[in-house]
């Protein structure tokens, strides 16, 4: 077993061990990938204050979401097909968010359904959604969700059509992997990720098959989503599923400040500035450019969260300096499920909290409440001035 020190180790790991399609839909984004790679790479543009002869005793990363309280101010994000990245990934994921003390999301495309979530973890979680034309499902995995005790619904706004990405149209991208000479070939190298996937029934999406109309075979996820997916989803619609959840509500994909307010004004309870990671809109700027102007413009009066591009616990330390009241990690803890399972995610916790302990020791924090923009060193051109 290598030394594990950073989230990329856990990375490298993952790619060894899972197979090709699954960690190429991990590891892409749409079109050029400009967005995806930029989402991480505006971080480094960032620069830290050091700090000295300050008492930097009794730290704390102790912190809130949306009322809740959590160990570090990190949700666990909704990711698709989770469980093919390891055997039961939801179930693994959930009981190491809830066993580490921070809340984990479960995807509509999931391949562990919701029950089985709640059954395996007996612990609240947070559920995400996304809309589609059939108005039955839609209503019925809302009460689903309520049924399974999800104190949370996440609603994702910026996926009403599928973003190009060119390495799952390559790769033919399914649930379970079709058999194809090309993917024997690669699940051959990959003993391990079959052995265990042959002891689970959770091999295709349980949130769906044999819960909505025309989702007896969803081999083909893109033409499945491209026939399903709401496009007609506004803000009318967005109220009018805030009613029927009747609960605390999160609101997934915000890039824009007009969008920001048109979301605050709903009352939600929190907003994620976020671009599906890369996924959807190329060219987009990156989530921690955004994130400035939307904390500028609405984070009096909804919980600012943001996600996309983190790898680092230094990464959420300038995600909270500049305005985030917390964030949600995608790749970041899929990387250790699809390495080492439920321990590969507390792993990735681990490495994200040890990493932000020690960096706002040596900015001079010692306190997660206490970390703001004085921390940071801000480029003139950061934030930019876009026409």
């Amino acid at each position: 077993m290598p030394v594990i020190t950073t989230i990329d180790d856990l990375k490298r790991m993952h790619r060894r061990r899972a197979p090709k399609m699954f960690f190429d839909y991990c590891e892409s984004g749409s079109w050029t990938e400009q967005t995806f790679r930029e989402n991480t790479s505006d971080f480094d543009k960032l620069r830290l204050r050091q700090r000295i002869a300050v008492d930097m005793s009794d730290r704390t990363l102790r912190s809130t979401m949306i009322g809740q309280d959590v160990t570090i101010p990190v949700a666990l994000a909704p990711v698709g097909m989770t469980g093919m990245q390891n055997a039961d990934g939801e179930i693994k994921a959930a009981r190491a968010a809830r066993d580490f003390g921070v809340p984990y999301t479960l995807s509509t495309m999931s391949i562990c359904s919701i029950e089985d979530v709640a059954k395996a973890t007996k612990a609240p979680f947070w559920f995400q959604l996304y809309v589609m034309r059939d108005e039955e499902f839609v209503d019925n995995i809302i009460q689903r969700a309520k049924n399974a005790g999800c104190d949370a619904l996440v609603l994702t706004l910026d996926l009403q059509l599928l973003g190009q990405r060119h390495k799952d149209l390559k790769n033919g991208l399914s649930a379970p992997p079709k058999l194809t000479p090309k993917t024997i070939l690669n699940l051959a190298t990959k003993w391990s990720w079959g052995w265990e996937m042959l002891q689970t029934r959770n091999r295709n999406f349980g949130n769906i098959v044999g819960h909505a109309k025309s989702a007896t075979d969803m081999s083909s996820l893109s033409s499945w989503t491209a026939e399903q997916f709401e496009p007609k989803l506004d803000w009318d619609m967005v109220a009018r599923l805030k009613e029927k959840w009747g609960g605390k509500l999160i609101l997934k994909g915000i890039l824009d400040v007009e969008d920001a307010k048109k979301a605050a004004d709903l009352g939600c309870d929190a907003i994620v500035v976020s671009n599906h990671g890369g996924r959807q809109l190329d060219g987009a700027l990156s989530a921690i450019r955004m994130l400035p102007a939307i904390v500028a413009a609405v984070g009096d009066r909804v919980e600012v969260l943001m996600d996309s591009g983190i790898r680092s616990g230094q990464d959420i330390l300038k995600a909270r300096a500049l305005g985030a009241h917390g964030v949600m990690i995608g790749r970041a803890y899929i990387y250790g499920l699809g390495a080492m399972g439920q321990k590969g995610v507390t792993t990735a916790l681990e490495i994200l909290q040890r990493e932000m302990d020690l960096t706002m020791a040596l900015c001079g924090k010692r306190d997660i409440a206490d970390v703001n923009r004085d921390i940071l060193l801000v480029p003139r051109d950061f934030e930019g001035d876009w026409a």
